[in-house]
């Protein structure tokens, strides 16, 4: 059974003209708010913890209401933590660290806009450009890893937004953060979108000779009319498989991501992602199968029948028929693999093609035995 929108959240019409215009409204064609290129969401979806807010509630309605292209603020803050403890089981992490909240590469499907509503904004526009920089990260973190009660675990930078966001070229707080992990021989996870981390070769290249550092490159497709849309501020793939072959070459181990897998979309080119990354130096994957939570349903509703009308019919009611009938899932082990006929021919492809390639074949891990504060004496055996 189809899942049916919230109506307090917003309405669109499934038939859409070209220029993205219901039938009844052709005539208000100037009324229409033009399409925001460089944008994934193109507005602002209803935050579930604010009381009074402005907010649109009806995306095709016409009055004096228009959102802007404005331009990405960077609002800077002194957080009280930065590493966060990682409840959910089926991660692959125990802890993560971000030193961003929100992200600049304005991702249509990313889970961590939701998160955004928690800091008082919308999950839609603002968490691609309202970006709040804790800039004391490194100090925290410098604090936290001096707690005699840490036992060295592998921290993941990324854990929710992208730690090399074009935020990261001028704060450099990832870079700070690395040089903290190396000071301290503490292993790190670094998982992104963005060709900036081959910026920091040298530092990674360091660690990975201490086997502290592990790094995966998200590639979704290489068709690049369906990235600009769906990722509109990353970088290319042709620029990610440079970079997973400049950093293996380097010494660190690269993996590649491929995530999410959105039927009708790019499910197809997963045997290509992963013979490229192979190529390239890559040694091991992951990928997540689509799921739409929280405000993240509205705004890819919205942004799937705006650019892809032809078949966003289809596409939609296959990512229902992989969540038992919704779009939207929060079982463990289930919610990020689906499942039905659609999410298993995913999983067979994802199996086959690794197993082709040679990919996930080494037992390998971060080595947490040679973590030491500073100062701290190497005890007479180790």
């Amino acid at each position: 059974m189809s899942e049916k929108l919230n109506q307090d959240h917003y309405k669109i019409s499934p038939k859409k003209t070209e220029n993205n215009i219901s039938p009844d409204n052709e005539e208000k064609e100037n009324q229409v708010p033009q399409y925001l290129q460089g944008r994934g969401a193109q507005f602002n979806t209803k935050n579930r913890f604010l009381k009074n807010e402005k907010t649109r509630e009806h995306i095709e309605a016409v009055d004096d209401w228009s959102e802007d292209n404005s331009p990405t603020q960077y609002l800077e803050q002194e957080s009280k933590t930065i590493v966060n403890k990682v409840e959910s089981p089926d991660v692959g992490m125990a802890y993560s660290m971000n030193p961003y909240a929100g992200c600049e590469h304005g991702c249509i499907y990313c889970y961590a806009r939701n998160v955004h509503e928690y800091w008082g904004y919308s999950a839609g526009l603002d968490f691609e450009r309202k970006i709040i920089v804790k800039k004391n990260a490194p100090q925290l973190l410098r604090k936290f890893l001096m707690h005699p009660k840490w036992e060295c675990t592998p921290i993941m930078l990324s854990g929710n937004t992208d730690c090399y966001q074009p935020a990261e070229q001028k704060y450099r707080l990832t870079r700070s953060l690395l040089e903290v992990c190396n000071e301290f021989n503490q292993p790190v996870g670094i998982l992104t979108k963005n060709s900036w981390i081959i910026k920091d070769k040298d530092i990674l290249q360091e660690m990975a000779k201490k086997q502290l550092v592990s790094a995966m490159v998200s590639i979704t497709s290489f068709n690049e009319d369906l990235r600009r849309v769906m990722e509109p501020r990353t970088t290319t793939a042709k620029q990610k498989l440079k970079v997973i072959e400049d950093l293996s070459k380097a010494g660190v181990r690269m993996g590649v991501m491929m995530g999410p897998m959105i039927p009708g979309l790019n499910e197809h080119e997963m045997q290509r992602i992963m013979k490229a990354a192979s190529e390239s130096g890559a040694t091991f994957t992951a990928y997540t199968y689509i799921r739409l939570n929280g405000a993240i349903k509205f705004l890819f509703h919205d942004w799937l029948y705006k650019n892809f009308p032809d078949r966003a019919d289809k596409v939609w009611h296959m990512i229902e028929e992989s969540h038992d009938g919704k779009v939207n899932d929060t079982r463990w082990g289930v919610r990020m693999r689906g499942e039905g006929s659609i999410a298993q021919m995913v999983s067979q492809q994802y199996k086959k093609y690794g197993k082709l390639y040679g990919m996930n074949e080494e037992e390998w891990s971060l080595d947490t035995t040679i973590f030491r504060r500073p100062g701290e004496q190497g005890r007479l055996f180790d």
